[in-house]
């Protein structure tokens, strides 16, 4: 049986949207073509700020994510994006990706409609 989610969006989520919108334009990335992949990678990072506290990158393993969470080198934007613009998540793509999509916004229905259609877990 198909359950839905039909929560509001809340204050987390809207935040981590901003934050994700606003890195992308500073360092001139974009959100990927696929408006799943940025829908998944912002949900989950917005889960682990409510679970951990910090925006820790939804798309790796780790042992031990409270411990992660205190290095802060997989926090968003984790070591590697700031460094190399190297984003694991395909969060924040260079434009000469060739999965790099030409926004750096993402309204906030289709995140919550990805979620609301169980497309990505918060």
């Amino acid at each position: 049986m198909l359950t839905t989610n039909t929560q509001a969006p809340d204050k987390t989520l809207k935040a981590i949207k901003k934050f994700a919108e606003q890195y992308a334009k500073r360092t001139d990335t974009y959100f990927c073509v696929d408006p799943s992949v940025t829908a998944a990678v912002i949900e989950g990072l917005t889960r682990h700020k409510k679970e951990l506290g910090a925006p820790l990158c939804p798309c790796r393993y780790y042992e031990d994510k409270e411990a992660e969470v205190k290095t802060a080198f997989w926090n968003c934007p984790c070591v590697p994006m700031r460094e190399r613009q190297d984003c694991h998540c395909m969060l924040f793509l260079p434009q000469d990706n060739e999965l790099a999509g030409e926004q750096q916004e993402i309204d906030m229905g289709v995140i919550t409609e990805m979620r609301d259609n169980n497309c990505v877990t918060a």
